[in-house]
C-alpha cells in the first residue's frame, strides 16, 4: 500500500488524495482533539458556521510521513451540540471511550 501511495503522489490522483484528506472544511472550528494513548489515532470535534457540530477520526502512520489521515466519513453527520457529537463519536470509535475516560482522571 505504501508503494502504491508513493506511485500516486506524482500522478493526477494526487489531487484526489489531497482532497480526501481535507474532510474538515477550513470554515469549521476544531475545538477539541483527542488522541489515543499510542498517539496514532485522533478524533477532531468541530463546530460549523451554521452552528452544527461534528467529528472526524484520523490516523497517523509512518507510511504517511506522520501526517494525519482521515479513516472514516464521520464528518458528514451533524449534531446539535458538542456533547451530542462527542457521544456519537464514543459510540462509533472503538478506542475513544477509553481515551475520554483517561482525560477525566
Amino acid at each position: 500500500m505504501a508503494q502504491a501511495a508513493r506511485l500516486l503522489v506524482g500522478s493526477p490522483a494526487r489531487a484526489v488524495l489531497t482532497r480526501m484528506s481535507r474532510r474538515i472544511e477550513p470554515s469549521w472550528l476544531v475545538f477539541d482533539s483527542i488522541e489515543n494513548d499510542r498517539h496514532d489515532r485522533c478524533i477532531d470535534l468541530f463546530r460549523r458556521p451554521d452552528g452544527s457540530f461534528g467529528f472526524e477520526e484520523f490516523r497517523r502512520d509512518v507510511e504517511d510521513a506522520g501526517a494525519w489521515t482521515p479513516v472514516a466519513y464521520y464528518s458528514r453527520s451533524t449534531y446539535v451540540s458538542n456533547e451530542a457529537a462527542l457521544a456519537a463519536a464514543v459510540a462509533r470509535v472503538v478506542w475513544l471511550g477509553e481515551a475520554v475516560a483517561a482525560r477525566r482522571k
